[in-house]
C-alpha cells in the first residue's frame, strides 16, 4: 500500500499506514516538545551569553581605563583575572550542557550491549529531562519484554519435554523390540503429537493477537448458536465427571459482527478450564446478557476459585493451577481473541463458590 502524504518522510522500518512522527503517548508527546524547549533553551543561552559578553567588555574597558597608569603588571594581572573568570564559566556551562547528553550516549551504548538496566539521570535541563525520562521508559519496558521473553522459553521448553519425551521413549521401546509397533502405540505417539501441535498452533495465535496482527473473519453471525454448539459438545465430557452445563441467555438476541471460528475458540478456552477447575463435580452456566453497547458472555463454575495470589497474572503465559493438565495458555488466548474482537476477557469474581469469567464484545 504506498504511503500517503501524511506519512511521508518516515523511516524505511516505519509500518505502513501509520502516522510518522507518531502522536499518541507521553513519551511521543515529550519528544514532540523537545525541538521547541530545545529551541528556547539556545534562544535564552544565547541570549544570556549576549548579556554575560556586554559585561564583560564594560570590565574590560573599565579595567583597561583604570590600569593603563599602572602600566604593564596591571594589564598582566587583569588579563589572568578575565582569563580565569573566562574559563571557569566555560567549564560550568559545558558541564551543565555535555554531561547530560554523554550519559544519554553512554546508556544507549550499555542499552545498544543488552543492558536493560541501564538508565540516565532525571534532574537536568527542562528539554534532557523529558529525553531522559523517555529513554529510562524505553528501557523499562525492553527489560521487561526481555524477561517475559526468557520466561517464555523457559515455559515453553517445560511443556515441550513432556510430549517429546514420551514420544522418545516409545520409539526407543519399538527399536529395542520392547514394544511391537502396533497400532496401540502408534496412537499414543499420535496423541503427544497432537499435544505438540496444539501448543504450537495456542502461541501463533497468541502471538499474532498480542501483535495485532490475528486475521478475523468477521461477519453477521448467530452469538447463541455457537454457545449452544459449544455447551452440547461438551456436555458429555462434563456429566462423566458430575458437572450440569447450562446455558442462559434473553429470549431475543441481536447478530454480532464477529469471527465465529475465533470466538468459538475463546469460549471454549473458558468451558475447558471451567471443567477442569471442577474434578469433582460441579455446575458450569453459560450466562448470555445483551447490555447497551456491547454482548456479554459469561462462564461460571462451582470450583474452589482462583488463588488470590495469582489473580493478577492469571492471564499470563503457563499461568496455570498446581494439579491443572493444561499449558496455561488458555485464558491469555481468550483475551487475545477478544480483544482482536475490540472486546476483552475479565475475571468478574473468584472465590470458594467458584469463578466467573466474563468476555464481551461490541454491538
Amino acid at each position: 500500500m504506498p504511503r500517503g502524504r501524511q506519512f511521508r518522510g518516515g523511516p524505511q522500518w516505519w509500518p505502513e499506514g501509520e502516522h510518522w512522527p507518531p502522536r499518541a503517548g507521553r513519551g511521543q508527546q515529550d519528544w514532540a516538545g523537545f525541538g521547541r524547549r530545545i529551541f528556547k533553551g539556545v534562544l535564552g543561552f544565547v541570549i544570556f551569553l549576549a548579556l554575560v559578553a556586554a559585561l564583560i567588555g564594560a570590565l574590560i574597558a573599565t579595567a583597561v581605563a583604570g590600569v593603563a597608569s599602572a602600566g604593564r603588571p596591571g594589564i598582566v594581572a587583569a588579563t589572568l583575572l578575565l582569563l580565569v573568570v573566562g574559563g571557569w564559566f566555560l567549564r560550568v556551562v559545558v558541564r551543565r550542557t555535555w554531561r547530560p547528553v554523554r550519559d544519554l550516549i553512554g546508556a544507549a551504548g550499555r542499552l545498544a550491549d543488552g543492558d536493560y538496566s541501564a538508565r540516565v539521570d532525571e534532574r537536568s535541563s527542562a528539554g534532557m529531562r523529558a529525553v531522559g525520562s523517555s529513554f529510562n521508559s524505553m528501557a523499562a519496558r525492553l527489560e521487561e519484554a526481555d524477561e517475559q521473553r526468557r520466561r517464555l522459553m523457559s515455559d515453553l521448553g517445560h511443556e515441550l519435554r513432556t510430549p517429546l519425551a514420551v514420544i522418545r521413549g516409545e520409539i526407543e521401546a519399538v527399536i529395542d523390540g520392547v514394544h511391537d509397533g502396533g497400532p496401540e502405540h502408534m496412537e499414543s505417539l499420535l496423541d503427544e503429537v497432537e499435544v505438540l501441535e496444539r501448543l504450537i498452533e495456542d502461541l501463533r495465535v497468541l502471538t499474532l493477537s498480542e501483535a495485532g496482527k490475528l486475521p478475523l473473519q468477521t461477519e453477521q453471525a448467530d452469538l447463541m448458536k455457537v454457545v449452544d454448539e459449544v455447551a452440547a459438545s461438551y456436555r458429555p465430557t462434563a456429566s462423566t465427571s458430575g458437572i450440569e452445563i447450562l446455558v442462559e441467555a434473553p429470549a431475543v438476541m441481536p447478530s454480532v459482527v464477529m469471527d465465529p471460528v475465533r470466538f468459538r475458540q475463546a469460549i471454549t478456552n473458558l468451558v475447558v478450564n471451567s471443567i477442569r477447575a471442577m474434578p469433582g463435580g460441579g455446575r458450569l452456566t453459560i450466562a448470555v446478557e445483551v447490555e447497551d453497547d456491547r454482548i456479554r458472555t459469561e462462564v461460571i463454575d462451582t470450583g474452589p476459585g482462583i488463588d488470590p495470589a495469582q489473580l493478577e497474572e492469571v492471564f499470563g503465559r503457563f499461568v496455570k493451577g498446581e494439579d491443572s493438565p493444561g499449558t496455561g495458555l488458555g485464558l491469555s488466548i481468550a483475551r487475545g481473541l477478544m480483544r482482536a474482537h475490540g472486546g476483552d476477557v475479565e475475571i468478574r469474581a473468584s472465590g470458594p463458590d467458584g469463578t466467573t469469567v466474563a468476555m464481551w464484545l461490541p454491538r
